[in-house]
């Protein structure tokens, strides 16, 4: 069967701008049909649209098939299915029909092909509800239903949600199209069978081919699970990798904070078999949106198995952001030669001096909308002796904003100059660069405010 299912999940769909979330990727593979017995409902289109060389072609396919799954069961063409499987017809136009129940007899099984005779529209939701009902719930068998048809429904039920129904309960649809006369959508293919697409649907516009298709499939299904499994995760940008759990079958390593992979040396090869790794990531943007996790995820193995992961993404919120100041503007030059100096002008400077800068953030609580902020920020320099020395102020207007309510208003990149004649002697002049402390106050208020002085009136 090999790789039945793969997944990829996150456990949150929303997060602060630097918030963290779990990722769970997970995999299930089966043995081949040996030791995994399975139950299998062909099911044929017999319309009018078949008739000719597409309906003796697929039924040379439909036979072709049945050889493989036969011999892969026991290792001998001896006309039974073994080793517990079974193989079950459905044929469909305008209504379906139960051509056999799931049976073990080759020659039953091929007979009931051969009969098949083209007329009609097609219905594909009877064709599902025809093949579901042929399996035993209580059976533990795989359960698969095979659908070949030749084109679009032209009559009875959409079949889209009997086909969920049947995928809800476990059972795995594979699908073969013929380009017909009415024109098979592959998209709609797609959305009946079991994904990941790539492996679950085959289409061709020569019904030559359907023969080599059928037996392709045949091949897939009768798989020995996933062995030399390599899986290489590469995340967003915007994402790092924080940490990584030991996964559930093989070994995973993180080769930087973006990239990690996940080996696996053998999975589902004797029974049916699940594998989970989980990892933490958090999100290291500036800016908020809906974000995809994955820039790449790559899946390899020894057998060929086609595994396409789901592509999540979560909503990142990073409140309201405000940036006072702006970095300086930066002035170029070059030198040229081999000169041993050069000259340059840096133009005009303001109120600035040689030293440290310290530069603060600052999140102010719930500010509600429509409602400017006034933001004073306090620097002082405090002594050995707890004296404190002014060392500037700032006074910032937050403008008001327009979210649905109140919100964290993030102030970044409020800048101090600290001279370094301006140092306390705390060191007693021991250091070039002594050590500092600091000290700042933060004051916000609203300006904008409803209120208003009550005007008083007296009269005698």
């Amino acid at each position: 069967m090999g790789v039945t299912n793969s997944n990829k999940v996150v456990s949150i769909d929303r997060i602060g701008c630097d918030g963290t979330l779990k990722v769970t990727l997970a995999l299930t593979a089966a043995p081949d049909i040996t030791t995994n017995p399975t139950d299998i409902a062909l099911v044929l289109d017999r319309s009018g649209s078949m008739t000719g060389t597409p309906l003796a072609n697929m039924k040379a396919g439909a036979k072709t098939f049945i050889d493989i799954i036969e011999e892969a069961t026991d290792g001998v063409k001896d006309g039974v299915i073994g080793s517990g499987s079974h193989i079950g017809i459905v044929s469909f136009a305008s209504t379906a029909t139960a051509d056999t129940q799931l049976i073990t007899s080759v020659a039953t099984l091929k007979a009931s092909v051969d009969a098949l005779s083209a007329g009609g529209n097609t219905n594909h939701a009877d064709a599902f509800s025809k093949a579901i009902a042929l399996f035993d719930p209580a059976s533990a068998n795989q359960k698969v239903i095979v659908m070949f048809t030749d084109g679009n429904t032209t009559t009875g039920a959409p079949p889209a949600p009997v086909a969920a129904a049947a995928r809800a309960a476990g059972i795995i649809i594979y699908c073969i199209g013929l380009v017909g006369s009415d024109g098979v959508d592959v998209n709609t293919l797609n959305e009946w069978a079991t994904d990941p697409d790539a492996s679950h649907v085959a289409v061709t516009p020569d019904d030559a081919k359907l023969e080599e298709l059928f037996a392709a499939l045949a091949a897939n299904i009768t798989k020995p699970g996933a062995t030399n499994i390599v899986i290489d995760e590469i995340l967003n940008d915007d994402f790092i990798i924080t940490s990584l759990s030991s996964p559930t079958k093989g070994t995973a390593m993180m080769l930087n904070a973006h990239t990690l992979k996940w080996r696996i040396a053998e999975l589902g090869v004797t029974a049916s078999e699940g594998a989970s790794l989980e990892f933490f990531i958090q999100h290291t943007g500036q800016s908020s949106g809906v974000k995809k996790v994955n820039a790449s995820i790559q899946y390899s193995d020894d057998e060929g198995n086609i595994v396409i992961f789901p592509d999540p993404s979560v909503t990142v919120d990073c409140g309201v952001v405000v940036n006072p100041e702006d970095c300086p503007v930066p002035i170029d030059f070059e030198t040229v030669g081999c000169s041993d100096s050069i000259m340059v002008d840096l133009g005009d400077s303001y109120l600035e001096s040689l030293g440290r800068i310290v530069q603060m953030d600052v999140t102010v609580k719930n500010v509600c909308p429509g409602k400017r902020v006034a933001l004073g920020v306090i620097l002082t320099e405090v002594d050995e002796h707890g004296l404190e020395y002014q060392r500037g102020m700032k006074a910032i207007t937050l403008p008001a904003h327009d979210q649905p309510t109140c919100r964290d208003v993030q102030v970044k990149c409020i800048k101090f100059v600290l001279p370094e004649d301006l140092a306390l002697p705390s060191d007693n002049g021991q250091s070039i660069c002594p050590t500092r402390y600091l000290r700042a106050r933060v004051i916000a208020h609203n300006i904008d405010t409803d209120f208003r002085c009550c005007e008083g009136i007296l009269t005698v």
